[in-house]
């Protein structure tokens, strides 16, 4: 069971990194030094106090940048791989349990891979607020994301459970989602 809770936190903890970045490190550093979140031996500086400042002062500029107009998109251009990586890592450091060889393979796919994609869907949607209201809708965008990335990632670590059943439940209607429109589009082919 506590390799299931971990794998459920880590991918929690990955999905709202591609909302914002050092929010959910942030939150997780704290986590982990109140002793809430138990990273493995390899990622115990988490809980330093070095950490904690670097990860609270990283998030709090992060938070701040996304009001600011043209800033806003500078960062999603640096968020993007950012996102990647600190959805890896924050996974990884919740799969201690697992074989390293194991817990940094499904960290880097499965943790690198959740954060690129809610990044990339946070990216199109900065896109299409700027297109549509010239860039004045991006706070309410902005505002949003934050509340996403604060959200996923608490309730990642209360309860993460439910964020994981949340997780393959989107995960699936993505998939169906995906099914049934090549499924259509085969079937107008057909009729063509």
């Amino acid at each position: 069971m506590d390799t299931l809770v971990s794998l459920c936190v880590g991918l929690g903890l990955a999905a709202a990194c591609g909302f914002r970045v050092f929010l959910p490190l942030a939150l997780m550093s704290w986590s982990a030094k109140i002793g809430m979140v138990d990273p493995s031996e390899s990622f115990a500086w988490v809980s330093s106090w070095p950490a904690v400042v670097a990860f609270s002062t990283a998030c709090v500029a992060e938070v701040a940048g996304y009001y600011i107009p043209w800033v806003d998109h500078a960062l999603d251009t640096v968020a993007t791989p950012a996102a990647i990586v600190a959805g890896s890592l924050v996974a990884v450091s919740q799969f201690g349990q697992l074989d390293p060889m194991l817990g940094w393979s499904a960290g880097i796919i499965g943790g690198g891979g959740l954060a690129g994609a809610v990044q990339s869907l946070t990216v199109l949607t900065r896109a299409g607020s700027t297109a549509t209201t010239a860039g004045l809708g991006n706070p309410v965008v902005a505002t949003a994301e934050n509340g996403a990335a604060a959200t996923v990632a608490t309730a990642s670590i209360i309860s993460p459970i439910a964020v994981g059943a949340l997780l393959l439940l989107v995960a699936y209607l993505v998939i169906r989602r995906v099914i049934i429109r090549r499924r259509a589009r085969a079937a107008v082919a057909a009729l063509a």
